[in-house]
């Protein structure tokens, strides 16, 4: 399935169980006064509003540090009373007390964590570098405190069944994996490495938000610009104004290395010049240069892992994903690897005989492949972007389209709300409802870029459902689509709509969610595992009874003509050599960054990062990393480190789902209802590898997936 657009994917693991307080756990933890000014803090208490939704109406930045304050304290005291309890340990008494603690926190931390990744601002900058470290900690406190430990050990899981042993099992491995098991002097190293390591993640999306900020090309001549369209003009002389420019023009940059703009600007100097402001914005030596913090990030986890018995970090990050051995996650790759490389070397000499035909007289270079790559793909399919752009309006992919698919396999609608506080303008939200009509959900979306805000676009949720809480899904999809200028529509790629659909697979997993308790629900699985559900929801936008549905002209309604949407499908897989070249060499250099054995193997980050791809036989040098080791946020900001080839490994579970599907009726009720059943509901709550095997009678196979990409017949 093509796909040239992904997500950074925030999973919420990352905002559950985590606190900020380097005080020992133990009985005499004190439990904290609630004074008046904190009481009238909005994260104290649960929102008023349905399901929860966040009181954004009410949510200051000056609330964060108080609610953060008292909710560490407040966990400290709550695990203080688990270890502290005189009675035998029980399910009850240690795993669910356990799973309960710090529900301020984790309140304040949900609706910070979003802010921060989509609408961030210096204070929160500085909150965010100053509570890192805390909140790893905790983190540390709490599995790394041996008084929990042996309680959590003592319980006979065996005795217990369903999601009850499931999460005392969770539990216990996330203890052992965290270090539980180590001696006290290796704890304490290990505390200081998870507090620095925080810290430098931070430091990195921090720097990396301003380089993107401070990295865009800035243009005199609107000569320069020729090729992009009058709205692209003018959404970059706005960019321009905003930056203080007025009457100049601002290419602001986007998270991956090739930049949109470069598939329509004729001037090969501007396309240049754009691709080295994206290649180099995170190294020019300045403040806002990521490598020395990179660097000594790959060292520590190097030295984390060793800590915990382990050769290697992805050794240790791999454990509880389903490719369990990072040697299985590298096979994947180099499967792929092969036969993407060289389906690439055929595109790129069609591109450089295109190139020698208009008698350009140069080689290809990176910042040409998708100027060029355009002007193949319209003469062998006759296909140009620029006439499938005006059928894309978002507002009409998203409700007549990403909406219609899903009402039309799961059975669910939506309903828009305008009463319920947003964080922004540009925020919409919707009520999703059941197919009995039962309300299920409250639904953000924050579709255009901002300077303030991360690139790349994700899904998380602000709160978890949980069957034990009472709690229902509240959902956001973030996006960076281009804003229009004021009263032009908005228009977007095909990509753009793929990503929509995406991202809406992940919304879709945290919506179906059914289970008991958080840590087990919804998409808290193996990153190897939630990307699936999101790629197979691609599948939808190209699913005939959708596409022209949704794919109207913004101008006359009518729908797309049969030839233009015949054009799309028979180009679905071309320049797959390339998009897959790009996506896997990334997934190597993240495998290669983690596997490294002994700190004499590291090298400076740019010789580290050619050795690797040259090694690895990532050697095009017309294809080049989606992401560049300096701004490559998945793994050094996010919490892909070690596991970027989850999109890779999740691709082959979702193309083997889809071959399932259309061999048993394709787009049916039935087979929404099974997939919902076997796939969306199930969380963490079982084995993810049986979960798959059951749902399709079969292991997942590869080929599906070589097939979809053109790469076998």
């Amino acid at each position: 399935m093509k796909k040239n657009v992904l997500s950074l994917f925030l999973i919420s693991t990352l905002l559950l169980n985590t606190g900020c307080n380097t005080m020992k756990t133990n009985s005499a933890a004190s439990k904290p006064v609630v004074n008046a000014t904190l009481a009238s803090n909005p994260f104290m208490k649960k929102s008023s509003l349905q399901y929860q939704a966040p009181e954004f109406d009410k949510i200051k930045d000056e609330h964060f540090r108080p609610a953060f304050e008292y909710g560490l304290q407040q966990q400290l005291f709550e695990l203080s009373e688990i270890t502290g309890n005189k009675a035998a340990p029980t399910f009850d008494n240690t795993i669910l007390a356990l799973e309960n603690s710090g529900e301020v926190l984790k309140r304040a931390q949900s609706v910070f964590f979003n802010f921060t990744s989509a609408n961030t601002n210096p204070e929160l900058q500085k909150l965010q570098v100053e509570f890192a470290p805390k909140f790893a900690a905790q983190q540390d406190e709490i599995y790394l405190n041996d008084q929990l430990y042996q309680r959590v050990k003592a319980i006979d899981i065996q005795s217990l069944t369903g999601e009850d042993r499931r999460l005392a099992e969770y539990y216990l491995q996330k203890f052992e994996i965290a270090g539980a098991n180590l001696s006290a002097d290796k704890k304490e190293q290990l505390k200081k490495v998870n507090e620095e390591l925080a810290s430098l993640s931070t430091q990195f999306s921090n720097k990396l938000l301003e380089a993107r900020k401070e990295g865009g090309v800035l243009i005199s001549d609107v000569k320069e610009l020729e090729g992009l369209s009058a709205d692209e003009i003018a959404s970059a002389a706005a960019n321009a104004k905003t930056a203080g420019h007025s009457g100049k023009y601002l290419l602001a940059l986007q998270n991956t290395t090739q930049q949109p703009l470069l598939q329509n600007l004729k001037n090969r100097n501007t396309r240049e010049k754009l691709f080295h402001a994206s290649w180099t914005r995170a190294e020019k030596g300045d403040a806002n240069d990521t490598r020395k913090v990179l660097e000594q990030q790959a060292k520590l986890r190097l030295k984390k892992a060793q800590l915990l018995g382990k050769k290697s970090f992805a050794e240790w990050k791999l454990q509880d994903q389903m490719a369990q051995k990072p040697e299985k996650a590298r096979e994947l790759l180099m499967r792929l690897a092969q036969p993407a490389v060289e389906t690439a070397k055929r595109e790129r000499n069609e591109i450089q005989s295109l190139i020698d035909k208009q008698k350009g007289g140069f080689e290809l270079a990176p910042w040409d492949w998708n100027f060029y790559a355009e002007q193949v793909r319209k003469a062998k399919y006759d296909l140009d972007e620029n006439q499938i752009k005006p059928y894309f309006e978002v507002n009409t992919v998203l409700e007549k389209g990403v909406f219609y698919a899903a009402e039309k396999f799961f059975g669910i609608t939506f309903k828009k709300r305008t009463d319920l506080p947003v964080y922004h303008p540009d925020v919409i939200t919707y009520e999703i409802f059941d197919k009995d009509g039962t309300s299920m959900a409250i639904y953000y979306l924050d579709f255009y870029t901002r300077s303030n805000k991360s690139g790349g676009a994700w899904m998380n949720n602000y709160v978890d459902q949980s069957h034990l809480l009472g709690q229902k899904p509240v959902i956001t999809n973030v996006f960076n689509y281009q804003k229009p200028a004021a009263g032009k529509p908005s228009l977007i790629s095909y990509d753009d709509v793929t990503t929509m659909f995406h991202e809406f697979g992940h919304t879709l997993h945290g919506l179906f969610a059914n289970q008991k308790y958080v840590s087990l629900s919804g998409t808290n699985t193996p990153r190897d595992f939630v990307e699936f559900p999101s790629q197979i929801n691609e599948f939808f936008a190209l699913e005939p009874s959708v596409l022209k549905n949704y794919a109207l002209h913004y101008e006359t309604g009518k729908p797309m003509p049969q030839d233009l949407v015949d054009k799309i499908k028979n180009a679905d897989s071309f320049n797959q050599g390339y998009s897959t070249t790009e996506l896997v060499s990334a997934a190597m250099l993240d495998m290669s960054w983690h596997s490294i054995t002994d700190e004499s193997q590291l090298k400076p980050t740019l010789e580290f990062e050619k050795e690797v791809l040259k090694k690895t036989g990532f050697t095009l040098s017309e294809v080049p990393p989606r992401y560049h080791s300096p701004y490559f946020a998945h793994i050094w900001g996010g919490g892909y480190s070690a596991g970027y080839y989850a999109y890779m490994w999740s691709d082959v579970l979702n193309a083997s789902a889809w071959d399932y599907i259309v061999k048993n009726g394709g787009m049916t009720r039935a087979n929404g209802d099974r997939f919902r059943e076997y796939i969306l509901s199930v969380g963490n709550s079982q084995d993810l590898n049986q979960a798959f095997k059951d749902y399709t009678g079969k292991d997942p196979d590869i080929k599906p997936l070589l097939r979809n990409k053109g790469f076998i017949k």
